[in-house]
């Protein structure tokens, strides 16, 4: 059976890009990014691409792709585009589905929905957590508010650099498996996302 990753972090900047790529690899899945806001022409589709080595994965077009580097419904209003999630087709696949959000869950993408109103009931969400101070309170945060949409978290991956009282509280409290952790790496490339992908591919199918 093949199923629906949808990729989510905490916040912007947390690794959502480099943990998509681990678990598109792991999979050998296709790769979405429904919303690109900013850097076109290195966009995470493209980073993404960057790093995959299998010859299967199909890159699935943006259904909006802003020119501004700034909140989805910010960057649509200079662009003079109306963002909806109705208007954001799910790409037709018989493969594996890699989904990447756009910053946290309550990224605004109008004046009335959110990110989180693009995740569908059957998709296994995938929350990246990263550790900086506040970083346990977005994280139980997003996992509430997940529970209160009637979403289930399928895992929380951890990454940068490890702490270990901040992970076993989030663990504890939150209540999900954990899926893996992606280090600090001084730099990653195909080599280093493999090994990644080799090691969590067992959590996730």
């Amino acid at each position: 059976m093949k199923h629906k990753y949808f990729i989510t972090g905490i916040g912007t900047e947390v690794g959502k890009t480099i943990a998509s790529a681990i678990i598109t690899e792991a999979l050998e899945a296709d790769y979405w990014k429904p919303i690109q806001a900013g850097d076109l022409e290195n966009s995470d589709t493209h980073k993404v691409e960057k790093l995959i080595s299998n010859n299967k994965t199909e890159f699935h077009s943006n259904s909006f792709a802003l020119k501004t580097p700034m909140s989805p419904h910010a960057a649509a209003a200079i662009d003079k585009v109306k963002i909806t999630s109705e208007k954001i087709n799910e790409p037709r696949t018989d493969n594996h589905l890699v989904i990447e959000g756009a910053g946290g869950l309550l990224v605004p993408i109008n004046d009335h929905q959110t990110i989180a109103d693009l995740i569908k009931p059957d998709y296994r969400v995938i929350l990246v957590s990263r550790h900086y101070l506040g970083s346990i309170n977005h994280t139980l945060l997003s996992l509430e508010l997940l529970k209160s949409r009637g979403l289930e978290c399928f895992g929380i991956i951890f990454s940068g650099e490890e702490h270990p009282t901040s992970e076993e509280i989030i663990e504890k409290m939150g209540k999900v498996p954990i899926i893996g952790r992606i280090d600090q790496e001084p730099y990653f490339d195909r080599n280093v996302v493999k090994e990644y992908a080799e090691s969590f591919r067992g959590k996730l199918s």
